[in-house]
């Protein structure tokens, strides 16, 4: 059960640290509360280059960081 423990914090602090690395995609805060136009959740954007493979890397790190979580509750 340690081991999952373990793996669980290393997913959280990679997840911490890629989320950092990403580039911002909106207008920040302030669009949010105002309603920027660029706050469309359902338009693509287009990643390029490090930007996707961070983004890809961020996808499997949350994915993973919910499997042990659920794994490190019920083991």
């Amino acid at each position: 059960m340690l081991a999952f423990e373990i793996l669980l914090l290393v997913f959280a602090i990679l997840l911490i640290i890629l989320a950092l690395l990403t580039g911002p995609k909106s207008q920040g805060a302030s669009g949010a509360i105002t309603g920027g136009t660029n706050m469309n959740i359902f338009t693509k954007t287009k990643e390029r280059g490090v930007d996707k493979i961070i983004s890809i890397i961020t996808l499997v790190c949350g994915i993973l960081f919910f499997l042990f979580a659920i794994l490190a509750r019920y083991l």
